[in-house]
């Protein structure tokens, strides 16, 4: 395993995720329970089968897509939905 690309993207997924939706989710959603196992094991499954998607996609692209248009595209979808969300409209 290359352990320095797998701490650069545990470092990078974890503070994108640090306070996000999905965490203020999971607090709410654990507070209204009362189950805090099982809020965990749900968001973890989440999480997982998320990035098993996004990893899965990302490897079949680059066998198809030159990486600097995957990153173009990446960089406007986030652009997008950032400009979709201070409008109110994601």
């Amino acid at each position: 395993m290359k352990w320095q690309i797998f701490w650069l993207t545990f470092g990078t997924v974890f503070l994108a995720e640090l306070g996000d939706k999905t965490q203020l989710a999971a607090l709410s959603m654990t507070a209204d329970t009362k189950a805090p196992v099982a809020v965990f094991l749900g968001a973890c499954s989440a999480l997982i089968l998320a990035t098993l998607l996004g990893v899965t996609v990302g490897s079949l692209l680059t066998q198809y897509v030159p990486e600097h248009l995957i990153k173009k595209a990446a960089g406007i979808a986030f652009v997008a939905i950032g400009v979709l969300i201070l409008l109110g409209r994601w």
